[in-house]
């Protein structure tokens, strides 16, 4: 990399093993070739909006793998809450399943229980390949899983889980926001090689472009060329003989 980034701040990442379940999800999926699918046909971009209703991403979609979220609820000591939530492992090539829907259990312990809490559509875009090298300059590199309270009355879930992305600075986007909680989890081993291959096929580095500095023009003085006001000379006021 020419330039080292910025990288958001994150909780960490939980070190548990992925439930035997959802690895067998994994293994019993298709492979990633199989799920990739290339998009560069249509000629006017894709839509994209993460399913948060601000409006559509007008990049063109050039990937697309379908990835399997892994809820835990674990028992709160926080007075004013049961359960605690997060994500704790993405599944490449998880079979379909609706995040609104039901959930299927992968795992359980005395005070956690893991489950499939969803299967999200992982997008890659060329534009965004910068931050998928930030990504994978990471050790692990990560998912990052957004998660949002849909407050209807029709889902029974407290968080669900509404995007998925390998791009940090995207991640960062939600996590400003006061309606999103963002978390990440370790990238599964098949990402890593295949996004690492989609940058080496797209990532284009952009050159340094140094401004010219322009002659100095003794008419324009303080911030006044740019737009700003110029220092004013205030009058003076006069000695008197207190001041003396």
């Amino acid at each position: 990399m020419t330039q080292a980034a910025a990288r958001p701040k994150f909780a960490a990442t939980s070190k548990e093993q992925v439930p035997g379940a959802a690895a067998a999800a994994v293994r019993n999926g298709a492979g990633l070739e199989e799920l990739a699918v290339s998009d560069d046909a249509p000629s006017g971009g894709e839509a994209r909006n993460g399913g948060d209703g601000e409006g559509p991403r007008t990049e063109r979609i050039v990937e697309r793998i379908a990835v399997g979220i892994v809820l835990e609820r674990r028992k709160s000591k926080h007075r004013w809450l049961d359960y605690a939530w997060k994500p704790v492992a993405a599944i490449a090539g998880a079979p379909p399943r609706d995040p609104r829907g039901e959930w299927a259990l992968a795992a359980a312990g005395e005070e956690w229980t893991h489950f499939h809490a969803g299967t999200l559509t992982l997008e890659l875009f060329r534009k965004e390949t910068e931050g998928y090298r930030v990504n994978l300059s990471q050790e692990p590199p990560r998912l990052f899983v957004v998660l949002r309270d849909l407050e209807d009355p029709e889902v029974e879930h407290p968080l669900v889980p509404v995007f998925v992305t390998a791009c940090p600075y995207e991640a960062q986007d939600y996590l400003d926001s006061a309606n999103d909680l963002v978390e990440p989890v370790a990238m599964p081993p098949e990402l890593i090689g295949f996004l690492q291959a989609f940058v080496d096929r797209h990532h284009v580095d952009q050159p340094f472009k140094k401004r010219k500095r322009r002659p100095h023009d003794p008419r324009k003085v303080g911030f006044a060329g740019s737009g700003g006001p110029a220092p004013v000379d205030r009058p003076r006021r006069p000695k008197t003989g207190e001041d003396a």
